[in-house]
C-alpha cells in the first residue's frame, strides 16, 4: 500500500487511496485512515480510490465502519475492476459509488447522429460515442442501457452501450458501430437509393410500432404529450387552445412502442443489417406522436429557416419533403393523396405544439428571428385546428411475420377499419371468419422452410358499404381456388381433412380472386353490407 493522503474541501474530507490494500496492511491503513480523520474534524467523508488497484474484504471492511459513522460517506473514481468488486458484494446499495471514466476527445470525429438529448460521434472505425447535452447525465445514461436493452429483448434491432466515457464536461455512451452509415448519410451520397431507404425505414418503424411493451416499463407520450398541448395553449386564442388540447386528450392510451425521435440519421447500415440508435426517447403510444417528431425532423424544423432541415438532418430540404411524404405513403399502404395528406395534418398539429413549446421555453419569444419562427408555427397550427377533428387514424396495411400468435394483432387491425365504416356485425363476423381462415392457411403453408411475412391490406368505404381485402405473401405458388370443393354431403367417416376454411371463404364472401405475380401470391377477397 501507498501512502494513505488526506485533503480537507470545505467541510468534506477527501482521503486518497492507492496501490493495494489486503489482509496484510488493512489494519495499517485504517488506523492512518482514523488518524487523518480525527485531525480534520470533517463532518463528511470522500474515499478516493483513482489510484487503488486493489481491495480484498479486508478493506471492504474498512469502508463499512467508515459508513456507520459517515452515514453519506463516497466512494470515487473507481475503477472498473474495483468498481465490479463493489458492486458484486452490494456496496454500490448502501453507499454512494462513482466509478472512474476515461477521458474521450472528439477532435475531427464526424458526427453521425443527432437526438433530442445528444449527439453521436464516431471515434474510430469499429465504435460510436453518444454525448448527452446534460453534463450530469449518468442516470439518464443508465436509463438509456436499460431501455436498449428492453428493445432488443423486444426484437428491435439495436446497438447496447458497452462503457460509459468522459467527455470533456459531459459524458458519453460508447457503442460498436462497424462501419455503420446513416441513412442520412447514404441519401446524401447515393440519392438514386431513396426508394430503397424509404422501405427500410418503413418496415422498421412498422415493427417497432406492432410491438406491445409490457405495462410501466416506457413512458407515456400521450402523458408527454397533454403536458405539450397545456403549455402551447396558453400562447393561442382561447377557444383554439381548448381545441388542442382535447384533441390529443382524444387519443386513447396505447401500449405499443414508439422511438420518439425517428429519422434517418437515427437509422444506422451495418453490412446488410439496419439498427437503430439513440434509445432515450422510447415510449409508447399511438403512432401520431411518433409521425409528428418524424414530421419535425423532416419538414417542421425548417420551416422558417430552410436551411436548417440541411444542418441538421445532413440532407437537402425538398429530399428531406420527399422522403417524409413517401415514408407516409408506405406506412399507411396507401397512394390516395387525400388520406395521405389528411394523416399529415394530424401529425403536424402535434409536431407544431412540440415545436412551439420547445422555442418558448428556450428564449424565443426573445429574439425576432425566432419569434418570427414561432408565429409562423402557430399560424400553421391554428389553420390546421380550424379543419382538424380527430388525431386518430387507421393504416390501409400492416406487415406481420406469418405467425399464427400475429393473428389477434391482424384481427384487431380489421376490426378497426370495418368499425370506422360503419360495418354491420353479420357481415364484420364474416368478414372476421373470412380473414382468419385465409390468414392461418398462409401462417401454417406458405413458407415451407422458416417464417416469411404477409401483408394485408384493407380498404372499406362506408359510402360504398363494402371491404376489399388484400393478402400477399412471397411462400410458394399456391391458387386456393384451384382446390376442389368438399363434399358436405359426406356423411363424417368419408369426409377428407382439409379444405373447409376455402370452401367456407367463397360461399361467405361475394368475391374471390388469386394471381401469382413478381414471386408473390396475392388473395383478394369482397365483402358488401
Amino acid at each position: 500500500m501507498k501512502e494513505v493522503k488526506g485533503d480537507l474541501q470545505g467541510d468534506a474530507l477527501v482521503i486518497k487511496l492507492s496501490g493495494r490494500i489486503d489482509s496484510g496492511n488493512a489494519a495499517q491503513a485504517e488506523e492512518e485512515i482514523q488518524a487523518i480523520i480525527a485531525e480534520s474534524g470533517a463532518s463528511s467523508l470522500i474515499i478516493d480510490v483513482q489510484e487503488l488497484e486493489y481491495i480484498s474484504s479486508a478493506g471492504l471492511r474498512i469502508l463499512l465502519r467508515l459508513k456507520k459513522n459517515f452515514d453519506d460517506l463516497r466512494v470515487t473514481g473507481a475503477k472498473p475492476e474495483v468498481f465490479e468488486l463493489l458492486q458484486l458484494t452490494g456496496f454500490t446499495e448502501i453507499m454512494s459509488v462513482e466509478r472512474a471514466y476515461r477521458q474521450v476527445s472528439l477532435e475531427g470525429c464526424e458526427v453521425i447522429g443527432e437526438g433530442a438529448n445528444g449527439t453521436v460521434y464516431r471515434i474510430d472505425g469499429d465504435n460510436v460515442v453518444k454525448v448527452y447535452n446534460d453534463p450530469e447525465a449518468l442516470e439518464e445514461i443508465e436509463n438509456e442501457r436499460e431501455v436498449a436493452r428492453l428493445a432488443l429483448i423486444l426484437g428491435v434491432p439495436t446497438a447496447i452501450p458497452y462503457d460509459v466515457v468522459r467527455v470533456g464536461d459531459s459524458y458519453g455512451s460508447v457503442f460498436e458501430l462497424l462501419d455503420a452509415r446513416s441513412f442520412s448519410k447514404i441519401l446524401a451520397e447515393h440519392p438514386e437509393k431513396m426508394d430503397w431507404c424509404v422501405q427500410e425505414y418503413v418496415d422498421l418503424l412498422r415493427r417497432i410500432h406492432r410491438i406491445i411493451v409490457p405495462k410501466g416499463k416506457l413512458p407515456d407520450m400521450r402523458k408527454t404529450a397533454i403536458s405539450w398541448a397545456k403549455f402551447t395553449s396558453d400562447y393561442l386564442p382561447e377557444e383554439a387552445g381548448r381545441k388542442l388540447r382535447h384533441l390529443i386528450m382524444d387519443v386513447p392510451q396505447d401500449n405499443h412502442m414508439i422511438h420518439g425521435d425517428y429519422h434517418t440519421k437515427n437509422i444506422q447500415l451495418i453490412g446488410d443489417e439496419v439498427l437503430l440508435i439513440d434509445m432515450d426517447t422510447l415510449a409508447v403510444g399511438h403512432p401520431v406522436f411518433e409521425l409528428g417528431s418524424m414530421y419535425n425532423a423532416f419538414v417542421g424544423f425548417g420551416d422558417y429557416d430552410t436551411e436548417q432541415t440541411k444542418r441538421f438532418m445532413g440532407i437537402e430540404r425538398e429530399d428531406a419533403f420527399a422522403f417524409w411524404r413517401k415514408s407516409l405513403a408506405a406506412y399507411l399502404g396507401t397512394d390516395d393523396e387525400e388520406i395521405i395528406k389528411s394523416v399529415e395534418d394530424k401529425a403536424r398539429i402535434v409536431g407544431y405544439t412540440r415545436l412551439i413549446r420547445r422555442s418558448i421555453r428556450r428564449g424565443g419569444l426573445e429574439d425576432s428571428f425566432r419569434k418570427a419562427e414561432i408565429d409562423l408555427w402557430k399560424k400553421e397550427l391554428l389553420e390546421l385546428l380550424d379543419k382538424v377533428d380527430t388525431l386518430m387514424f387507421l393504416p390501409n396495411e400492416i406487415k406481420v411475420d406469418a405467425t399464427i400468435k400475429n393473428l389477434n394483432e391482424v384481427i384487431a387491425f380489421l376490426n378497426g377499419h370495418l368499425e370506422k365504416n360503419g360495418c354491420p356485425l353479420k357481415a364484420q363476423n364474416e368478414v372476421q371468419l373470412a380473414v382468419e381462415e385465409i390468414y392461418a392457411n398462409i401462417a401454417k403453408y406458405a413458407y415451407t422452410q422458416g417464417t416469411g411475412e404477409a401483408v394485408i391490406r384493407v380498404e372499406a368505404d362506408r359510402d360504398s358499404k363494402g371491404v376489399t381485402i388484400t393478402f400477399t405473401d412471397q411462400g410458394r405458388p399456391y391458387n386456393p381456388l384451384e382446390r376442389e370443393a368438399p363434399d358436405v354431403t359426406l356423411p363424417a367417416s368419408e369426409r377428407q381433412i382439409g379444405g373447409l376454411g376455402i370452401f367456407l371463404v367463397r360461399n361467405i364472401m361475394d368475391d374471390m380472386q388469386y394471381e401469382y405475380r413478381d414471386g408473390s401470391n396475392i388473395l383478394t377477397i369482397k365483402k358488401s353490407w
